[in-house]
């Protein structure tokens, strides 16, 4: 049995919710899903400046974890732009 998941503190609410290239309908394009979690985590990593063991600390989880959370969000974000996919932000339960 998995160790249940822990809340992570998220204090920012996107209003975009979608990006995607240029000149391409939406509906044509596969959709890349990029969680809250992994947005927050770009958010205090890229815009805060702050570095790792101060961010993991404002979102209540440990700097090992946010380092996962953010290689994987910077692992979408690039896999979306190199192939020409939509990026869809999405809300964790």
């Amino acid at each position: 049995m998995s160790r249940p998941r822990l809340c992570r503190k998220i204090n920012f609410n996107p209003q975009v919710t979608y990006f995607k290239p240029q000149g391409v309908p939406l509906r044509l394009l596969k959709k890349m899903e990029l969680t809250t979690e992994e947005l927050e985590a770009l958010r205090l990593k890229n815009l805060k400046n702050l570095d790792q063991h101060q961010a993991a600390k404002i979102m209540q989880t440990s700097q090992s974890t946010f380092q996962r959370i953010l290689a994987s969000a910077y692992n979408k974000i690039t896999q979306a732009l190199i192939k020409g996919q939509a990026i869809k932000i999405i809300k964790q339960p």
